[in-house]
């Protein structure tokens, strides 16, 4: 029986995956795997029993990776479930910083009781009239899940787009539109578009990209969106672009202090991925995700652990190793069986950074005293008997 706690709620839909050798527990220190949205994990201590955690959306930023990865924790995440809403909010937004829609709104609410309101409309809409969004150049940094739709999308909205990303997959590149333009730096993108928008993780290279030395790079009354991480963006900077003009306007799905209220901020309450659709299938993807780990072993969509997947196991027994990427460790473990007498008729081996996570079928049963053995190798973190 597989324990399961959620920190957040989850969609039924994905919760109703669960099969009856699952337990829904309501403490986070009794569960086999945890499913979280956006509650912090950092602050928690990560009990012995704790085999994953997965994420229903893509940003990890709240939850403490190397500690997981150093208790032999798996976690996931669910990149481009939810990419579809959010490329339709970016849409929505984008359109919206190009016509002062919001503004002249907000201007006839402050009208609704003068019984001349039509007239008024009539002579005072060109104060709120904007620019269209066709023929003008946008430029997308990061062509992951979502980046790559709002590439495309835009592109079919006669935008001319640019498109920079220096990791970008094979799967994204195959999904791209022919016709974006490819930038061959962040610079190349500041200087040409009148519009970006930012679709990349906060790490410690994109941490404050947007500040007052690449301001100055941009074109005049560039208008930036930011439906990623707002650290990307140092706020006083961007303040200060706007007011003298060079940011025509910054939208933002982060709102805080520093910006709300400000000339020519848009912000959103945090709502990028917030559909039901979106939430679905995060959901799905992520209890998918959680049970074949837990069932099989398989590791997919990790940001701390190899990519891994050995298939259903036919054979007697599979053992699953979390372990350090360092030298002899397989040896090791193919020895330890040679000693019982125990054939490995199929095994795999991956490693991503200082981690690695070895998968192993074995001819007889796996047992409690040989997954100890194993436990017992120097460099080993975490061990699973899955049959």
């Amino acid at each position: 029986m597989f324990k399961i706690n959620c920190l957040n709620p989850v969609a039924n839909v994905g919760l109703n995956l669960f099969t009856k050798h699952y337990e829904m527990v309501d403490q986070f220190n009794d569960a086999n795997a945890v499913l979280v949205r956006s509650t912090s994990v950092h602050e928690l201590e990560l009990p012995h029993s704790l085999d994953a955690i997965a994420r229903a959306g893509a940003g990890v930023n709240n939850i403490p990776l190397e500690k997981c990865a150093e208790n032999g924790v798996v976690v996931f995440n669910t990149p481009g479930a939810n990419a579809n809403g959010v490329k339709e909010i970016v849409i929505a937004t984008l359109i919206i910083a190009s016509r002062d829609i919001f503004g002249g709104v907000n201007w006839v609410n402050s009208c609704k009781e003068d019984p001349e309101v039509a007239k008024l409309v009539e002579k005072n809409k060109s104060k709120f009239a904007g620019t269209e969004i066709k023929g003008k150049k946008l430029g997308v940094i990061g062509l992951g899940a979502i980046g790559v739709l709002v590439a495309n999308a835009l592109n079919k909205l006669d935008m001319e787009v640019y498109g920079f990303d220096p990791f970008i997959s094979v799967d994204a590149a195959w999904k791209l539109s022919k016709f974006i333009k490819q930038a061959k730096s962040l610079e190349e993108i500041y200087r040409e578009c009148d519009f970006i928008t930012v679709h990349v993780p906060l790490t410690d290279s994109t941490k404050g990209m947007f500040n007052k030395e690449t301001f100055e790079m941009m074109r005049d009354g560039v208008k930036i969106l930011n439906f990623s991480r707002d650290s990307l963006v140092i706020d006083e900077d961007i303040v200060e672009a706007l007011k003298s003009g060079k940011v025509g306007r910054y939208v933002t799905d982060f709102p805080n202090p520093k910006v709300c209220g400000v000339e020519g901020v848009i912000t959103v309450p945090h709502l990028g991925a917030s559909t039901s659709e979106s939430e679905d299938n995060c959901a799905i993807m992520a209890v998918k995700q959680l049970m074949d780990y837990l069932e099989n072993g398989n590791i997919k969509n990790s940001v701390n652990y190899p990519t891994c997947d050995m298939g259903v196991c036919n054979q007697a027994g599979r053992i699953a190793i979390n372990h350090r990427n360092i030298p002899n460790m397989l040896s090791q473990f193919t020895s330890t069986f040679a000693k019982e007498n125990i054939n490995i008729p199929d095994m795999i081996n991956k490693s991503k950074g200082k981690y690695a996570y070895t998968v192993l079928d074995i001819e007889s049963p796996s047992t409690p005293e040989l997954a100890k053995k194993i436990r017992e190798i120097d460099g080993v973190l975490k061990v699973r008997i899955i049959k």
